[in-house]
């Protein structure tokens, strides 16, 4: 039987600077290949079932498998209302640099999809930075700041971000409300992807739901059109939520990081 990471004792890292400073917490599975690095969703967690299906087909391969909370998610500390796509990537890429690897495989849900697409771009400019070998992004949201959120703002949301910098709206994964503030739809704007050929240099699997009402499948076509240059797959299923988290949605996941190998 394999043995999951350390889930009860996750290391914490230190990311920022004096007052920017947060502690991460971050579970790291030793072995040997490609790294496989799990990059959560928003306001998810890295205990969730896909992150875990991740560490155990590391534990089954004997690969290095490295999973951690954003700040304001989980078991990180600082503030969630302090978090930016800039904030959050610069965590990422601190996590990924203190754990060396030759190689790493990126599995982004989500949101963790657009941290993937940039994060792949910042690594591609750091002399020593691991390879990325492969790519995994599952229902990405990439830009869903300003082409998903910014659209469909209502009078009143957009009252509230003038207003108090922020908004609320239900969650249905949560009895707390989704919190979107205006330093993160700003500093989504600078972070966009989806304004010209993204380069990642590496094959690349989508996977996403047609029922997946938080990021249409559309938006997942839309993200194929930037990439041209690369092995692109792009898998759509048909009964498919956003969560993909059924035990045929998690064979699917396994299967494309497995192919990447």
């Amino acid at each position: 039987m394999t043995q999951p990471s350390a889930v009860d004792h996750p290391t914490p890292l230190i990311v920022g600077d004096n007052a920017e400073a947060r502690p991460i917490a971050t579970l790291h599975r030793p072995g040997s290949g490609p790294m496989l690095v799990w990059l959560g969703g928003y306001r998810s967690d890295m205990t969730g079932t896909k992150a875990l299906e991740m560490d155990r087909l590391a534990a089954e391969r004997g690969l290095a498998a490295l999973r951690f909370d954003y700040s304001g998610h989980g078991r990180s500390g600082g503030a969630f209302r302090d978090g930016t796509i800039s904030r959050w990537l610069e965590e990422t890429l601190a996590v990924i640099h203190a754990h060396p690897a030759t190689e790493v495989i990126l599995v982004g849900s989500s949101m963790g999809g657009w941290i993937a697409l940039r994060a792949v771009q910042e690594l591609a400019r750091h002399p020593g930075a691991p390879k990325v070998r492969g790519m995994v992004l599952i229902a990405p949201a990439p830009d869903f700041t300003s082409d998903l959120i910014e659209p469909a703002l209502k009078d009143e949301e957009r009252r509230s971000l003038e207003e108090r910098s922020f908004f609320e709206e239900p969650s249905q994964y949560s009895t707390e409300p989704n919190i979107f503030t205006r330093a993160l739809i700003e500093d989504g704007r600078r972070n966009r992807v989806l304004q010209g050929v993204i380069e990642t240099g590496c094959p690349v699997h989508i996977l996403q739901g047609m029922c997946d009402e938080d990021v249409p499948y559309r938006h997942a076509l839309k993200l194929m059109e930037f990439l041209p240059a690369d092995d692109v797959v792009l898998t759509l299923v048909r009964d498919g939520d956003h969560r993909l988290s059924r035990p045929q949605d998690i064979e699917r996941i396994r299967a494309a990081i497995a192919a990447l190998l």
